[in-house]
């Protein structure tokens, strides 16, 4: 059965459970989950877990994310992008120097609204369906930190791209948006593509039409990623045959070493688990051995 991690170019007008779907078709497996929804209009990075593998999608959840952004100014929407209704339009002076200059105000840690076109839930019922219905309601603000903000290029009088590098629950339109507030003439989103997720980046993704085509041929598995490859930050630690069966029991062991996370293996090269190393105990995080 196949296991490991996908890096999909996810393609325009998909959504993320599209290629999920896909996916599943292709590999003919069903356990297959994926890291950090990305809205349709989006392309770009997107990690995609493959049986096993799917048990480690809630540690991707966690990881910065980068993408490349079209912001175009004088323009305000009611989904923060240009799928939406245009509410307003101003006209636009060179605003080159301006844009360069307000993205400092958006460096570090900042309070984000969410915006109402998205999948949050208030009192069970996600945002999204309410906007449609013409209702709004109140969204706390929420801590969000942008680690890097720049300008790349500008390609109209309107139209610029950034590049962002952000934490998880960070919404690159409603950045769009608040820089368009702060620039006092409006700003949405008009491109937005994912460029580094979870420590993959594009050099990693393949085309929906690629592993189309190896799973056509049967050498669709060769694009899977180890599931331990999620984990190449933290150090790895080889442990011996007797330790080796304690983990598989699930019981943690006497380590030597620094305090910390580890990547375990065993005395084979097998990936066994994600452990925590603590007053010489290692313990299980989470693991992901065949069984």
């Amino acid at each position: 059965m196949p296991n490991g991690i996908l890096v999909i170019d996810k393609p325009a007008d998909w959504t993320s459970h599209d290629v999920v779907g896909k996916v599943r078709r292709l590999l003919h497996e069903r356990r297959v989950g994926h890291a950090g929804t990305l809205d349709p209009m989006a392309t770009g990075v997107l990690p995609v877990f493959v049986g096993r593998a799917t048990r480690a999608v809630e540690f991707a959840m966690e990881g910065e994310k980068e993408y490349v952004a079209g912001l175009r100014l004088g323009v305000v929407t009611d989904t923060q992008d240009i799928t939406g209704t245009v509410l307003e339009e101003r006209p636009l002076f060179d605003m080159h120097q301006a844009v360069d200059q307000v993205l400092e105000r958006f460096r570090g840690e900042l309070l984000q609204v969410p915006p109402m076109y998205s999948a949050l839930k208030v009192k069970g019922q996600k945002l999204y369906e309410l906007a449609r219905k013409g209702v709004e309601v109140e969204r706390k603000p929420r801590p969000v930190t942008i680690h890097r903000l720049e300008l790349v290029e500008q390609e109209s009088p309107r139209d610029f791209v950034l590049r962002v590098r952000c934490s998880k629950g960070t919404y690159v339109r409603t950045l769009c948006h608040d820089i368009g507030q702060a620039l006092g003439c409006g700003g949405t989103m008009y491109s937005l593509r994912r460029t580094a997720a979870c420590g993959y980046t594009e050099r990693d993704a393949i085309s929906l039409d690629t592993l189309a085509q190896a799973a056509e041929e049967g050498t669709a598995e060769r694009f899977l990623l180890p599931v331990d490859s999620l984990f190449s930050a933290y150090p790895a630690l080889t442990v011996d045959a007797r330790r080796e069966k304690a983990a598989r029991n699930g019981a943690a062991f006497p380590q030597q070493g620094a305090e910390g996370t580890y990547r375990v293996y065993g005395p084979g090269g097998d990936f066994l688990l994600l452990g925590q190393l603590h007053k010489g105990q290692l313990s299980t995080i989470k693991s992901f051995f065949e069984v």
